[in-house]
């Protein structure tokens, strides 16, 4: 059995110190969805956080305005369950193999607003599932550049406000490598 060494006065003294002056942090900040305004974020840091005990379920949407991977659609459930299952046939295609981010960003961009003016709904975004170009470097390089960036310019604007559902498609139509994108009906 090892023995427990004796602390030092000066040790002890700087510890007291240390102890004396340390302000104790307080509760986290809420994590703030990323479209909220300065209002909303006020609006939602100031709600307390609900207790949560370990081995508990999590409650789903405990603040307003987040929602997680298992967020419900947008849009009307039947009509995704079709969607998902590839039983809806998309009204038009764009194809971004071989694009620049730059380049791909333009081009979906006008495709999408002139889908949204002609009055479409359902188009399929099409971005590969991009090469392996990982040379084994310390950093590792993500796979399909194209395939992760697309879901990201569609929640921003110009897209977001016309994009009501993006979802995987179906294998028969792309699977992995494109995307349904669900429009919001023209105003």
């Amino acid at each position: 059995m090892t023995r427990k060494r004796q602390l030092r006065p000066e040790e002890v003294a700087l510890w007291q110190e240390v102890a004396r002056r340390t302000v104790p942090i307080g509760p986290k900040p809420a994590v703030l969805p990323a479209r909220a305004t300065p209002a909303k974020a006020e609006e939602i840091a100031a709600q307390p956080l609900q207790p949560f005990r370990i081995g508990e379920a999590a409650r789903q949407n405990t603040l307003p305005g987040l929602s997680g991977p298992s967020a419900p659609a947008a849009m009307d459930r039947k009509a995704f369950q079709r969607l998902r299952r590839g039983k809806l046939t998309p009204e038009a295609e764009i194809d971004l193999h071989g694009m620049t981010l730059d380049q791909a960003q333009g081009a979906l961009t006008g495709f999408l607003l002139r889908a949204h003016a002609q009055g479409k709904r359902l188009v399929l975004v099409v971005t590969g599932k991009g090469r392996d170009r990982d040379d084994g470097g310390p950093i590792p390089v993500r796979r399909g550049v194209l395939r992760h960036n697309v879901p990201l310019w569609l929640r921003v604007p110009p897209l977001g406000p016309l994009v009501l559902e993006v979802s995987e498609a179906h294998h028969r139509h792309g699977g992995g490598g494109a995307y349904y994108v669900y429009l919001k009906r023209q105003r």
